[in-house]
């Protein structure tokens, strides 16, 4: 009979332990789930914007849920957002977006908006006078519109078409980090500090990188760029006095170039003997090319810049960032002008 007792006793006691561990497991994940759900949400569409994010948020990184719109490499001119993107613009305290002919969809998100309190940073509004109308210059392929698959000489209107390739600016970029680190000490005024710190030495690193850039350009041998494609670089070229050619403006939806646009810029790579075509990430190099077979000597090299305009969450995981990819665009450029 004691002995019964003692087995009874023993497995009562096994039984409130178990009870008790089962709650403290419940109650463990409900504390992660609420952990989640407290995080300070911010949505970006493109890649640049979403990098300076996590860097002035740095060692706070577990307290954000960062969102990359684009991350599977779409451009930001064909972008068109899903249902899902669209619920966690609606949801997020913080929204950062371009501005540009680009966004016209942003207007119809923001009004799904379900967080009265979410914060919204359009870049082209931060940066003000600093943004460019989109530009065409000699030599290159006239925008055309595409209907029923013919062409049609694009007739001008009145309204401006800007320059969306903001980011390729170094200027530019300390300017908008300055106001990231403004808006997200605003939000989360308790760790303001923090933000601060890592904007202002992240801003530091970024004014060195726009240094190296203009010591590159004034001991270069020479002021001249060609771009056998798109030319998404105006803000940079602009910047440090470069001047530049190419076969399409950089917003422009053309992929063919005429033997005109062609026959102009090999004559360019001759006349300023230039020893190097350039290209963006995104498209082949079969205008580089055709502009290489033209000229006298045909032995340029065909180099790739990166306009940042394709990048995936994969590259960013595998530790892609703005500064290594204006490094590189250094590096290239580098050999362009000499």
């Amino acid at each position: 009979m004691k002995n019964n007792r003692i087995i009874i006793l023993s497995l009562a006691l096994l039984l409130c332990i178990g009870l008790v561990s089962g709650c403290g497991e419940k109650t463990a994940e409900k504390q992660t789930s609420v952990s989640t759900e407290n995080k300070l949400s911010v949505v970006c569409t493109t890649f640049p914007s979403c990098d300076w994010v996590k860097e002035v948020i740095g060692e706070r990184k577990n307290e954000f849920d960062v969102t990359f719109l684009l991350d599977d490499g779409t451009d930001l001119h064909n972008y068109q957002p899903t249902a899902e993107d669209i619920a966690k613009i609606a949801e997020c305290d913080l929204f950062i977006y371009v501005g540009g002919e680009s966004d016209k969809w942003v207007d119809d998100a923001l009004k799904e908006a379900t967080n009265k309190n979410m914060r919204v940073i359009n870049l082209m509004e931060v940066l003000g006078e600093r943004v460019k109308e989109e530009e065409v210059i000699e030599g290159m392929e006239e925008e055309h519109e595409h209907e029923d698959g013919e062409e049609h000489e694009y007739e001008e209107t009145e309204e401006v078409e800007y320059d969306e390739h903001v980011w390729l600016s170094l200027k530019n970029a300390q300017a908008i980090v300055n106001e990231l680190q403004k808006t997200l000490s605003d939000i989360d005024k308790d760790n303001a500090q923090v933000y601060i710190d890592n904007g202002n030495a992240y801003v530091s690193k970024l004014q060195e990188m726009d240094g190296a850039y203009e010591t590159a350009v004034q001991s270069g041998m020479r002021k001249a760029v060609l771009f056998g494609d798109r030319f998404p670089f105006r803000y940079l070229a602009d910047d440090y006095g470069i001047e530049y050619y190419a076969a399409f403006a950089g917003c422009s939806a053309e992929t063919e170039a005429s033997f005109e646009t062609i026959a102009f810029l090999a004559g360019k790579v001759d006349e300023m003997k230039l020893p190097v075509i350039l290209k963006i990430e995104s498209s082949d190099s079969q205008i580089a090319e055709a502009i290489k077979n033209s000229t006298k000597d045909k032995n340029q090299q065909i180099l790739v810049m990166n306009s940042l305009q394709s990048v995936t969450s994969s590259d960013a995981e595998s530790g892609f960032s703005y500064l290594s990819a204006m490094k590189d665009n250094l590096d290239i450029l580098k050999q362009a002008l000499n």
